[in-house]
Order: structure tokens, then sequence, then C-alpha cells
């Protein structure tokens, strides 16, 4: 009789025995009574694996939870997996020409379903009570390896054109896909062993498709609240036409274009339709004759600098004469600045700014006065006055970009008549394909870890460990004041994926295997590696794209 072999697991310090060949599962299910949250992935010395592996060897195991944002991916891609089965259960497959999942709004995604049904709460209250059937049997989601042909073969005969396109592309001879209950789909990620571990969730109708709430990462246990901003959406849903119009709302269609020879045209197209906006913004300014700021604010890497020099250039178009104004040179002395709860300089938050100062210079600007602008030395931190004096003309007009422009707390006594607010994001909407969504918050990733390489010599480890940070800040200073904004304007260009890739690539393989960015620079190769990389011949210098890899003719 073949001997078994018990292997050592090391867990939160704890040293264990299991058989060779013990699923994560059952390890999780051990250890769950210690985390307040649901186990869904285990990192095996930084690298991640599903509760339906088996164990192999000696290792120390990390639990991931809800609470982490792996584990969150997690449990949004398999309860994507869980609608769509639902879907095609309760309306057919005949039925149903496409369904695409396209972006997400306030803890939530965005779907569209075409075919021949009627999309409204009804169909909705099937669906999710399928899918809550579903989850009540804890069926397995099964993941095989299959020839990338057959993939493809397979795909392009079930109705999925899009996937099938994507994986054309795929060098490897072989993918995953995973199957729930004879519903078999393709997704870039990790997934949940069974549907049992999809408890949180809901469909709700919204404008011309359908929303899949889920649970708020902070909070995984409880269904996050469903508060859109209308203004963010409708610049998202107006994106994603463009884009199907163009015939490139995913990575398959980029490719098809890059390897078919249309990618300069692609290119300029965009580009024309990006400065168009830019102009349209500039006479809508101009002919708001009691407008003399012109507010920008928007997160990090969303293109806000370059974004400025062109609505300059498109005012001066106009007949005015636009002054940039930092806000940054209106930090208080470093002295004065507040600090957060870990007695860090809060640099980010309100109270780092001389609002007071700042708004007594723009109301002396808009009387007609001379003032003396005020540059901040960082270096020292402190404000610096050198004869910086600024007076406004008829056809003046500033142009201030900072982190608190839409805030009115910031400007709260300039008259409102006098200012033009503009948000500007990434918001993307190319997606993987029609059920891989890829994160806005990605794209401006993408684009940081580049300027922060070629500027300032971070690597991308340094970048990937920010960012949360980062996040944190636009969460308290940025978003909740979007829909404040005169105008919404989408910074994100169709082709970027593919133009970074070869920039970003690089990097993003420097990060070491025994660090915690490794997880995150992984996943980022992985979503790279859809892309077929797009030379910058074609990128115009004034693009938006050349504040990130360089080479643009504005200084920034």
């Amino acid at each position: 009789m073949e001997q078994t072999t018990d292997l050592h697991v090391r867990i939160d310090g704890v040293d264990r025995s299991y058989p060779r060949g013990t699923r994560y599962q059952t390890i999780a299910e051990d250890v769950q009574a210690q985390y307040p949250h649901r186990i869904l992935l285990v990192n095996r010395e930084g690298r991640l694996c599903e509760l339906s592996k088996s164990l192999d060897r000696d290792c120390t195991l990390k639990m991931v939870t809800t609470v982490d944002k792996p584990g969150m991916q997690t449990y949004e891609r398999s309860a994507v997996l869980l609608m769509l089965k639902a879907f095609y259960d309760v309306v057919g497959r005949a039925q149903i020409d496409r369904v695409t999942v396209e972006y997400s709004i306030s803890h939530a995604l965005f779907v569209r379903a075409a075919g021949r049904f009627s999309l409204d709460q009804a169909l909705l209250e099937q669906v999710e009570a399928r899918m809550r059937a579903l989850v009540s049997l804890a069926l397995p989601i099964q993941k095989h390896s299959v020839n990338t042909w057959d993939a493809v073969d397979f795909f392009q005969k079930n109705g999925m054109p899009d996937k099938a396109r994507l994986l054309s592309y795929r060098i490897s001879s072989h993918v995953n896909l995973y199957t729930l209950d004879g519903f078999t789909d393709y997704f870039y990620g990790y997934m949940v062993p069974d549907t049992s571990y999809l408890t949180c969730f809901g469909l709700e109708p919204y404008e011309d498709g359908f929303v899949l709430r889920l649970p708020d990462q902070a909070d995984p246990a409880r269904l996050a609240e469903f508060q859109p901003s209308a203004k963010v959406f409708r610049t998202l849903h107006d994106a994603s036409d463009l884009a199907m119009s163009m015939g490139i709302s995913t990575v398959g269609e980029l490719n098809t274009a890059i390897s078919e020879g249309q990618a300069t045209q692609m290119v300029l197209a965009r580009e024309a339709m990006m400065e168009k906006e830019i102009g349209d913004i500039a006479h809508e300014i101009a002919a708001r004759k009691d407008v003399r700021f012109v507010m920008i604010a928007g997160p990090s890497s969303s293109g806000k600098t370059t974004f400025s020099h062109r609505l300059s250039t498109q005012l001066i178009a106009c007949g005015m004469h636009p002054h940039p104004i930092a806000t940054d040179n209106y930090f208080k002395n470093r002295a004065d600045t507040p600090r957060d709860e870990n007695g860090q300089y809060d640099f980010e938050g309100l109270g780092a700014m001389d609002v007071e100062q700042f708004n007594a210079d723009m109301s002396r600007l808009l009387r007609g006065e001379t003032v003396e602008l005020p540059r901040y030395n960082f270096i020292k931190g402190v404000r610096e006055y050198n004869g910086d004096t600024l007076t406004l003309g008829p056809q003046d007009i500033l142009v201030i970009e900072g982190i608190h422009c839409l805030n009115e707390s910031f400007t709260h006594a300039l008259p409102k008549e006098s200012k033009y607010k503009i948000y500007i994001s990434c918001l993307t909407t190319l997606n993987v394909d029609d059920h891989n969504r890829i994160p806005t918050t990605d794209a401006r990733l993408l684009r940081r870890i580049e300027r922060d390489a070629r500027t300032r010599g971070y690597g991308a480890r340094a970048t990937i460990r920010m960012w949360p940070s980062v996040r944190r800040g636009e969460e308290r200073n940025i978003f909740p004041y979007q829909d404040s904004a005169d105008r919404i304007f989408n910074s994100a260009l169709i082709y970027e994926t593919a133009l970074l890739r070869p920039y970003v690539e690089p990097l993003l393989f420097g990060v070491p295997r025994d660090c915690e960015e490794y997880l995150e620079a992984k996943r980022l190769l992985k979503f790279l590696s859809y892309s077929l990389p797009l030379p910058a011949d074609d990128v115009p210098k004034t693009s938006l794209m050349r504040e990130f890899i360089g080479g643009g003719c504005y200084q920034v």
C-alpha cells in the first residue's frame, strides 16, 4: 500500500501538517474561524493559488480574504460568471446576441444585453432568483486547460466572437477556461471554488442596461450603497458608444487594428476627437463672459497638466489670454501643515492649503487689482514672494489646476458665475473582452508607473506601494465633488494600453518576487500581455500620452 506523505504548512506562525494532495479549500476551512471575512485564495510564498488547487509541497501560506484587493477581485470575477450563467439560463442562449460587462460605477458593474427579450425589472428578478438558487446548490466552478485554438473554435461556435478574437492573439498553446454547471467562459484571473462563496450581490435596472451590485471591499459582508455619479456615467456611456462605433471596444479588436496596419489612422482619429472636444470646451468658456477662473481637478495620472496646456492653446485661439495658476503655491508653510492620524504631514487635505490667502488674492484679481503671487519653496517648506505680479485685463483668464479645485470650500469667496469647473479622469471603456473589464484605476496606475520611472527615478515597486495611499486621498478630496463640475473630460485614449506595454512591462518585471508588490505587478503583466505593442511614432507631440511616455512639446 502506498504511504501518504504529510507536508508541513506554516500559517500565521503556526505549523500544521496535511497529507499531500489536500485541497487549499480544506486548509482554509480549518483556519476560517480566525478570520472575520471569507477566505477566497491562498498566497503561497508570493504566488496566489485558488482554493480548488491541492497541496504539493512544504510551504508557508497567507490567507487572502474579501478585504484584500486580490480577494475582492476574485469575488467580482466569480459574481460575473454567476450572473452570466443565470442570465443565459433564464433567457436562453438562442435569444441572446451579446452581454457586455462594461465598467464600474459606485460599487457596481454596468451591464448591457442585446437580443430577443425585454430587459426589465421582471427579467432581472428572475435572473437574480436563479443566481441565488445556484448559490444555494454550492455548485463547483471548474477550471480546465484547453488548447488555445480549440478554445477559439469553441467561443466562435458559441456566440462569443470577442473571446475568440482575443485568444487568437495569445502565444501560449493552452488557456484556462472556467465552467459553471455547463456554462463555459474565459476570465483573466482567479475564481472561488464554488457558488456558495457568492452571497452578496444584487441586480437592478439602470439606464439602457442594468447593474450587478457588489459589496464594498471595506465591508464585504454587506451590499454597498449604489449612488452613481450621473455625469461620470454619461461620460463613460458616451465613450463606450464611441468605441463601439469605431469597432474597437475590446483588446482583441484593438489588436486586429494594429496587426492589420490600421494603427496610424486609429491614433490620429482618436487624437482629433480629443482635440475637438478641448476646442468645444474653450468655446463654451469664451462664450461665458463672466468666467475668469477655469478650475481643473482630477485623480492622479489623469493628464491634468497636458490638458491645461492644450486648453490654454484653444483659449488663445478664442481670443483669450490664459494664465496658469498652480494651487500648490498656496500650501501652508510646513510648520503650519496639519498631520494625519499617523502623525505624518497631510498634504492632500484641504487643511494643508491657505484657503483664505488664495481667496483673497483671487478676489483682488477679479476686482482688477495687481496681485503679487506666491511661489512655494518645497525644499524649505515655505511660501515665498519673488515679485511675480499679475493684473487681469478684459481678455485674461486664469487656468487653475489642483486637487481641491472642485471643492466650493476652496473657492468660497469667488462668485459662482466667475468659475468654470472641469473634472478630468482617465475613464477607459476598452475591455479585455465582453466579460472582462479593465478598471479605470489600472489605466491610471500604468500611466503613473511609467511617468514615475521617467521623471522621478522611481521603480514600479515604489509606485505600486504608494498607490493605495494615493487612492485614499482621491476618495476623500476629489471624487465627492466630481458631479459639481460644469464639464467632465475623459482623458482615456483607446490605444494607450498597447502604447504603454513596451514602456511599463520591463518596469514590472523588475519588481522582486519576495515583496508584497509582486502580486500586483504580476497581475498587471498578465493584463498587458493581452495587447500587441504599439510604437509611439505616430503619437502627436501634443498628445496627452506624451505626459507619461515623454517626447511631448509641453513642459510637464
